[in-house]
């Protein structure tokens, strides 16, 4: 169901949600955590479809802001209008979509308080376009856990050195987290035998991309002073490759399709591997799931960048 509210108020639309949980006989108690997003008309529908999918596993009140939304014909002395999603249109929770006049967006604090779940945490997620400092953002400074996506920002790496210049324990970035896969396969591979001290590593994949540089990074402060190089290429899309020189030879991982990969090892048979493609939903879901600070990103962008060098 997806209700309109043309120039409305937070206490109107806090009016009709509740309507709706009394004909559907649930309470708004339920909701686990409020998930606000800031983001733009263009990119709308794919934050909404994300979110719609994080909350099948975390239901939560979801209050999307879209900046610089009103057309230049709106209803003069109107400053907000409002969208409510809900049941199937709105996973297993309710979305609120707001569309403030400039002016209020100014005041995006003094907005959405109304509208917050009580006593549920609040997290905020900037699906591309990110404040430089998300801490003393208006939402950011209300939230216990802040998402970005550096990688989908019109210049990721310029996003992500002011994300790192301004960090603060509640922040994390999704580049680091479209890691997760691939930083639990070299851990597996490194924890089986023979134990021999790794001489080198080095990292293939795109140019320019961001978890392929915070792969090398995490490597470089996990392995302390075995030298990381990194190998870029136009060709290629995703990381490729990850080589640990030993004694014995050396162990690979080596992306065979773009959901699967071959582990090499000295005097072992190739293994095959599953690498899943994970969507943008899958990352928000592992986010939502863990909203204390996570400790080994914070040593990772602020020590391991440090010591690989960067292009």
């Amino acid at each position: 169901m997806i209700f309109d509210l043309p120039n409305t108020t937070t206490s109107a639309i806090s009016r009709k949600i509740e309507e709706l949980h009394e004909e559907r006989g649930e309470a708004a108690q339920s909701r686990v955590l409020t998930l606000l997003v800031e983001t733009y008309t263009e990119e709308l529908e794919n934050s909404l479809e994300t979110a719609n999918a994080a909350s099948r596993e975390h239901p939560c009140r979801v209050i999307v802001i879209v900046k610089h939304a009103r057309p230049a014909d709106a209803e003069e002395g109107s400053t907000l209008d409002a969208q409510i999603r809900f049941g199937a249109d709105a996973g297993a929770g309710e979305i609120i979509v707001l569309k403030p006049a400039d002016e209020l967006i100014r005041h995006l604090d003094t907005l959405v308080i109304p509208l917050l779940v009580p006593d549920a945490p609040v997290v905020a997620w900037w699906p591309t376009k990110a404040p430089e400092n998300p801490s003393v953002n208006a939402i950011g400074r209300m939230a216990r856990s802040r998402i970005t996506d550096a990688t989908r920002a019109p210049n990721p790496e310029a996003a992500f050195t002011a994300l790192r210049a301004h960090y603060s324990p509640q922040d994390v970035d999704m580049s680091w987290t479209r890691l997760t896969i691939w930083r639990a396969l070299l851990v597996s591979m490194l924890d089986q035998p023979p134990y021999l001290p790794i001489k080198s590593v080095k990292l293939t994949g795109p140019t320019h991309d961001l978890p392929l540089e915070l792969l090398a990074s995490w490597l470089a402060w996990s392995l302390h002073n075995v030298p990381v190089t990194v190998e870029r290429s136009d060709d290629l899309t995703a990381i490729s490759g990850v080589y640990f020189t030993r004694e014995d030879g050396v162990l690979s991982i080596e992306r065979a399709a773009e959901d699967a990969a071959i582990i090499s090892q000295p005097g072992q048979s190739p293994q095959n591997v599953t690498v899943p493609i994970r969507t943008l939903g899958d990352c928000l879901s592992e986010e939502l799931r863990r909203l204390d600070p996570d400790e080994i990103y914070a040593e990772v962008i602020q020590r391991g960048w440090e010591l690989v060098e960067h292009e």
